[in-house]
């Protein structure tokens, strides 16, 4: 593998994404699960014909949609994006995305993931590893640029 160009960026492929959503998804289920725990007991997971209505739609659709929209916001990444050091940023300009792009991003998660995943595995055979999602939101994953510590 050839040394890394530090004048372009360094997109972050389909394996170590995988690695930091399953990391964003069990963070997410600590948050979840004791919640539903909590109104519901153990029926929520043991009895199929079990329906928990408006609550469950919130803490299992809403809720991590605004945490990972908050995230989006504040830090252009997630806890599993930070693991790997790395950032969403406008593919165009390399900026901050918009809260637009933020939101077509998310949504495009459900279509990327409609066709048998198919969107997601895209990253894997993308030039600029981007998944349709992120086409959609025009935005790509890369590692966060360090800048080298100053020599005295």
């Amino acid at each position: 593998m050839a040394p890394h160009d530090a004048s372009e960026p360094e997109y972050v492929g389909f394996w170590l994404r995988v690695g930091a959503a399953l990391l964003d998804t069990i963070l997410m289920m600590l948050l979840t699960a004791p919640l539903l725990w909590y109104l519901y007991g153990p029926a929520y997971w043991h009895d199929p014909s079990f329906d928990g209505g408006l609550a469950d739609l919130f803490i299992g659709w809403v809720l991590p949609a605004i945490v990972i929209m908050l995230f989006w916001l504040a830090r252009s990444t997630t806890p599993g994006k930070m693991a790997i050091d790395a950032v969403i940023v406008d593919a165009r300009t390399g900026a901050r995305p918009s809260a637009r792009q933020f939101l077509v991003r998310y949504v495009g998660y459900f279509v990327s993931s409609i066709p048998l995943g198919l969107g997601l595995i895209w990253v894997g055979i993308d030039a600029r590893k981007q998944g349709w999602h992120d086409k959609m939101a025009g935005t790509v994953v890369v590692r966060r640029r360090r800048t080298p510590p100053i020599k005295r």
